[in-house]
């Protein structure tokens, strides 16, 4: 091939590379779909964490939704009362009120409860949920404690100990990506000031379930009877408190023969007194 052929070529080829770049250029503008710039106003103040709590494929999801108004201004859990109010400001609307809710662990076992046998298997709850029975333990409504919701939790809010999951609320934003990991449905939303919780979630009769944990609800109706306000019933053997009606009086705990009604006031005094224990030493 002489040189006036390969000159001819490279001319070719760039007169082609040229055309197709102008057809891509045109289309581009042809085909472009607007975005609403307020699009992405709200994407720069939401937290980025791409949790999936609002119920939206991630940060820019629900930023179209909001826009689209398929979705509502206060949904992210994560960036709170603030986010929601500079949403509604873009959007020249007044905000909502916003009430911050956490992950509660519905369940006391872990060292508490019986064991079927040893779990040796990959350290996830869903694989462990599908052997038979249901997992190694004996109480089929019971934390695993393998920490898929450790996994799930973009926040830090969970750590695992003695085999049972614990949330530390004041990490915790409320995206309940740890409910959606979690198979055995223990972990559930309760508000922020939530002082007096029930934690545990088997629905078996008090005899049946002593065989299995030795902190489990036997649905004794001790709390129901013992609160002033109406705001504990006992449920399918289970005791359920109505926040509507809870002042946190604490009765409901005090009088729990198997101690599994909490005062997570008191958790929190623990943790305060052992932090400052920690920063004097």
């Amino acid at each position: 091939m002489n040189t006036t052929n390969i000159i001819n070529a490279i001319l070719v080829l760039g007169i082609m590379g040229g055309v197709f770049g102008l057809v891509l250029a045109i289309a581009s503008k042809v085909f472009a779909v607007e975005v609403d710039p307020r699009q992405e106003q709200i994407l720069s103040i939401l937290p980025g964490a791409n949790c999936g709590g609002c119920g939206f494929p991630g940060c820019a999801g629900y930023a179209a939704a909001v826009v689209a108004g398929t979705a509502p201004m206060n949904a992210c859990a994560a960036g709170g009362a603030e986010c929601a109010a500079k949403i509604a400001a873009i959007m020249g609307v007044e905000a909502a009120e916003v009430e911050r809710c956490v992950a509660l662990v519905r369940c006391s076992g872990g060292p508490n409860a019986a064991r079927k046998y040893e779990y040796l298997g990959i350290r996830d709850c869903l694989a462990a949920s599908r052997l038979p029975g249901g997992g190694s333990l004996e109480c089929q409504y019971g934390c695993l404690g393998l920490g898929s919701c450790v996994a799930a939790c973009k926040f830090g809010a969970i750590s695992v100990t003695d085999g049972l999951a614990h949330v530390d609320h004041d990490k915790c934003v409320g995206c309940l990506a740890c409910i959606e990991a979690c198979p055995k449905k223990v972990i559930v939303k309760v508000p922020y000031s939530a002082d007096i919780v029930v934690a545990c979630s088997s629905h078996e009769k008090g005899a049946s379930l002593r065989k299995k944990c030795n902190i489990g609800c036997i649905g004794c109706k001790i709390c129901e009877k013992a609160c002033p306000h109406d705001a504990i019933h006992v449920v399918d053997n289970l005791a359920s408190i109505d926040y509507s009606k809870c002042i946190s009086c604490g009765i409901c705990a005090q009088k729990c023969p198997r101690k599994l009604i909490k005062d997570t006031r008191l958790n929190r005094e623990h943790d305060v007194e052992v932090s400052e224990v920690g920063a004097s030493a």
